[in-house]
């Protein structure tokens, strides 16, 4: 007869508890948990839910109301330009000769063209205005003060290209409004101090208007303007994040309550 070999506890196997039978998976639980798994599998890789909580999860000043979703609203409006201008592009021809038929074409004949038109002409006011209305907010609640003067410097970047982007666009329809508005504000341009002569020409690429001048708006409009956007919002957003906003100034922060060992000299 062999003898007993006693197994240490922690190397038995664990008895079975009785529970609720566990059935198959529902179509949405299937598809919620394929969907976990799927971000575990790149969080896992990328580290990235630690800076989506370092960035969405932070302290709110008291007095924060809707004032303060100025600059998510540009944001938006910002997103909703590039992917209708996006959609533009696909069917817009940036040449003088058929740049208004295009535009004509993406009117009449493209499916929902007119729709996506409008919203991309009327949106570049809409965020105009946001960036104004966001700017006048931050101004006026004192929210470039200490230690946030760099985020203003990039705001004011911001809306000088936001200008640039909507003053640029203005001429791609190339029709007569848009064609002489456009040699009217790069003549008011050119009367600028030192730099506006430079600016004037830059902006035409050349010395009057011509086939080269619609290309340099469309590139600018399309490429170096969105592109230097997209870039100085990140860093805004980060900036943010970083140091915080500021509580509205009708707000009065409280005094620092006294520790225990100030009471007991007190």
């Amino acid at each position: 007869m062999a003898p007993k070999v006693s197994v240490p506890s922690r190397l038995q196997p664990k008895p079975k508890r009785p529970g609720k039978k566990v059935g198959p998976q529902t179509p949405v639980e299937h598809g919620h948990n394929t969907a976990a798994s799927a971000i575990g599998w790149i969080d896992e890789r990328t580290s990235l839910s630690g800076a989506g909580r370092w960035m969405m999860f932070r302290k709110v000043p008291k007095g924060t109301n809707w004032f303060y979703t100025l600059g998510s609203a540009t944001m938006f409006a910002f997103l909703s330009q590039a992917v209708t201008g996006g959609v533009l592009a696909m069917f817009y021809d940036p040449s003088p000769t058929r740049a208004y038929e295009s535009i004509r074409h993406i009117n009449n004949d493209v499916f929902l063209g007119e729709f996506v038109h409008g919203m991309h002409k009327w949106g570049s006011t809409v965020m105009v205005i946001l960036v104004f209305l966001h700017m006048g907010r931050t101004f006026f609640f004192g929210a470039y003060k200490y230690p946030r003067e760099l985020n203003w410097v990039i705001g004011v970047v911001l809306l000088i290209l936001t200008m640039t982007m909507s003053f640029t666009g203005y001429l791609l329809p190339f029709d007569q409004r848009s064609y002489w508005a456009s040699i009217v504000g790069v003549n008011i341009n050119g009367t600028g101090p030192l730099v506006g002569p430079y600016l004037s020409d830059f902006l035409r690429a050349g010395p009057y208007f011509g086939a080269t001048t619609l290309s340099r708006f469309y590139s600018i409009h399309m490429m170096a303007v969105p592109g230097a956007i997209a870039a100085l919002i990140g860093f805004h957003l980060y900036l943010v994040a970083k140091l915080g906003t500021t509580a509205p100034p009708w707000i009065r922060a409280k005094a620092p309550e006294a520790t225990r060992e100030e009471k007991v000299a007190a």
